[in-house]
């Protein structure tokens, strides 16, 4: 039985070494495509292939491989957003996105020693539909949004959201029920 590579490791959910040679060159081949797409100033669906037709996005955004971004029909994604993909994210439809909003999927261990040898396990992140993340929120690993829930500017949300939820703060609670 063939062992699993570092990558494959990541994008399941198992710890993985980010420091891994094989690792670091796929990420520093996405990123040139990354700044390339950002100069160029057009998506480019070779680096997002599961981007929906009907999906905005405006640029400049910020991936980690973008191959693990799912995003559906009539998301806005507004400019200066960070989607670390390490594990997948998935954006349901019609859901909007703030300027500057930050979803990290990627966990370091507290341990210190660990941490410096390049140790990470990553974690899904799921973005219902219809739902609005205000502008400067950040999105923790392993965080599930709610449909039609709302996340106020400048939140971080570091537990699941019900559906049709307000949350607000650092971290976020629950503000009201919609």
């Amino acid at each position: 039985m063939e062992a699993l590579s570092e990558f494959d490791k990541m994008i399941g959910g198992q710890e993985y070494n980010c420091l891994d040679s094989e690792l670091q060159k796929r990420w520093q081949l996405r990123q040139q495509a990354n700044a390339e797409m950002n100069r160029r100033g057009e998506v480019d669906n070779e680096l997002l292939p599961h981007l929906d037709s009907q999906a905005v996005i405006k640029l400049p955004l910020y991936i980690s491989y973008g191959q693990n971004l799912h995003v559906a029909p009539q998301v806005f994604i507004n400019v200066n957003v960070t989607l670390q993909d390490n594990a997948p994210i998935t954006i349901g439809r019609q859901t909007m996105i703030g300027p500057n909003v930050q979803c990290y999927t990627a966990n370091h261990p507290l341990d210190s020693e660990r941490r410096c040898e390049g140790w990470e396990q990553a974690e899904a992140i799921l973005i219902g539909e219809r739902v609005w993340i205000g502008g400067g929120a950040i999105i923790l690993p392993g965080v599930t949004i709610g449909d039609e829930a709302v996340v106020a500017a400048g939140a971080v949300v570091t537990k699941d959201v019900p559906p049709k939820t307000l949350v607000g703060g650092n971290p976020a609670r629950v503000i009201r029920y919609i």
